[in-house]
């Protein structure tokens, strides 16, 4: 039984402070999403600000599914029937376990209280307070990461599968056990906003980019899918609200009212067919698997007949697999067959070149920005990794005002990806490196001095450029050259380099 209801604004407040909430019972939006999972220890704002932005005013708490609030001491907070924290209970007994080891026993309602069962059976392990800011920021970071690793080491795992079937059948595999994984994957992506970002790039071996792109262009095609979904249904909503309003008065001057239209009635993609975008984003290279691998991985130049059977992966061998395993989706055969198509008249290097950009779904033009961002971000047998920061501003200007739906499109994946991703580098006014703990502001660490040095970890502090009181000096520097990844990952200081992702 639910025992009680929080404002997501408080939560975001206790949150903030440090504290930690676990709801017991699964979060949905209105359109029967599922935002938080009702395990999931949430330490992070963030994960807050998202799940509100669905529409969620206030979480449910379910005691007797181990939900409850926590502050930054580990103490268990009493909520009263108002949805405001009342008092604070420190547990009877501390145990040292972990989330995922919260104790599952069940205990008799009839030997205990009510107010003894909601303590004693939600037993959670205090938590140390952080000792400063970056601290805190950066365990928040890596609690996603954790999350994110185990989630992304699944999924990659399942690409493997369905390639390596592919290779041995010559094309059939097991579509089911595909669509079952991304729609786990979708609600993971939908609560956190691609996680992914948080993971280090394999920065040294070229082993399994395939796998790992295909996750990559999932999680961020998602980002980009759900705020523009949100986005784009906002906007029309407003325009219908307008028009319905403009309509009630020309209806009720004539005596004619026959019903009420509802405020927020369209919705661009529906969950079904978001798992059907989403599915399409990841297998949308699957053709690649039946190309040679001497030429997908070539490091020298590809000639015009390599080139021409590198093409041949989505418009060719892609949709051979889709129709060999009887895959007639629509939605997933266009992402796989055009997301190298173009996306304005002039584009060059774009195929198949009889699909003109006015015939390009929405969800293909997402898939086709998520896979340029990945592949430009990740190193390859014949390159190194292009800086996120400059990758970001190129495709902008590349497609900037070329449409409107796409302009819709390309707003969603700045918004998503960020001007400065998580995890890149920039350079401040004053000549020190930064470190971009989070895209939003953006929130970033200086690591070096400003000659070049690296800092140690007491030595700085964090900075949000979002704010206008951030002196001009601290700002960032557009317009100095950023140094590869190769070369940012050299001047980390220990303490704040990454480690590598599987």
């Amino acid at each position: 039984m639910v025992r009680s209801r929080i404002s997501i604004d408080n939560l975001i407040a206790i949150v903030a402070a440090g504290g930690k909430v676990k709801t017991g019972i699964d979060v949905y939006n209105a359109k029967g999403v599922l935002l938080l999972e009702k395990d999931t220890l949430v330490s992070n704002v963030r994960t807050l600000e998202i799940i509100k932005s669905q529409g969620v005013r206030t979480l449910p708490l379910n005691p007797e599914n181990y939900g409850g609030i926590w502050d930054k001491d580990g103490n268990y907070l009493k909520i009263d029937v108002d949805g405001v924290t009342a008092s604070k209970e420190p547990f009877p007994k501390q145990e040292n376990i972990s989330q995922n080891s919260i104790s599952k026993e069940r205990l008799s309602r009839d030997s205990v209280s009510k107010e003894k069962l909601s303590r004693d059976r939600i037993k959670q392990s205090k938590i140390p307070a952080p000792s400063g800011e970056i601290e805190k920021r950066l365990k928040s970071i890596e609690e996603i990461k954790t999350a994110a690793t185990d989630k992304f080491t699944l999924a990659k795992q399942q690409v493997k599968k369905t390639f390596d079937e592919i290779k041995k059948s010559g094309g059939e595999f097991d579509y089911t056990g595909v669509e079952n994984h991304v729609s786990k994957l979708v609600s993971f992506l939908t609560i956190s906003e691609n996680p992914f970002s948080y993971l280090t790039k394999d920065i040294f071996t070229y082993d399994e980019f395939l796998y790992s792109h295909s996750v990559n262009v999932c999680a961020i095609g998602m980002a980009i899918t759900n705020r523009f979904n949100m986005n784009f249904s906002s906007m029309v909503n407003k325009h219908i609200d307008a028009s319905a309003s403009h309509g009630d008065e020309f209806l009720h001057s004539r005596g004619n009212i026959t019903g009420n239209i509802t405020s927020g009635s369209y919705v661009c993609y529906l969950r079904d067919e978001i798992i059907d975008i989403a599915t399409g984003f990841f297998l949308h290279d699957i053709g690649k698997v039946l190309i040679p691998e001497g030429v997908l991985n070539k490091k020298n130049q590809l000639t015009l007949m390599e080139f021409e059977m590198i093409k041949k992966h989505s418009y060719g061998l892609g949709v051979q697999i889709l129709e060999k395993n009887g895959l007639k989706n629509t939605v997933l055969k266009n992402i796989v067959q055009l997301h190298h198509a173009r996306l304005f008249d002039s584009e060059q290097h774009c195929y198949p070149e009889s699909i003109l950009p006015d015939e390009i779904p929405l969800s293909v033009k997402i898939c086709k920005l998520a896979d340029m961002y990945d592949a430009m971000t990740s190193r390859r047998c014949y390159r190194e990794a292009f800086n996120p920061i400059n990758v970001v501003t190129d495709i902008f200007r590349k497609y900037a005002k070329k449409d409107k739906m796409l302009q819709f499109i390309l707003h969603a994946f700045v918004k998503s990806i960020g001007i400065y991703p998580n995890g890149s580098v920039i350079y401040l006014k004053n000549g020190q490196m930064a470190y971009v703990l989070e895209s939003t502001g953006p929130l970033v660490l200086p690591f070096t001095d400003k000659q070049g040095n690296t800092l140690s970890a007491t030595a700085s502090s964090s900075i949000d450029l979002g704010d206008d009181n951030v002196a001009n000096e601290l700002k960032a520097d557009s317009l100095r050259s950023i140094k590869t990844p190769l070369e940012v990952y050299e001047l980390l200081p220990a303490w704040l380099k990454p480690q590598a992702t599987p």
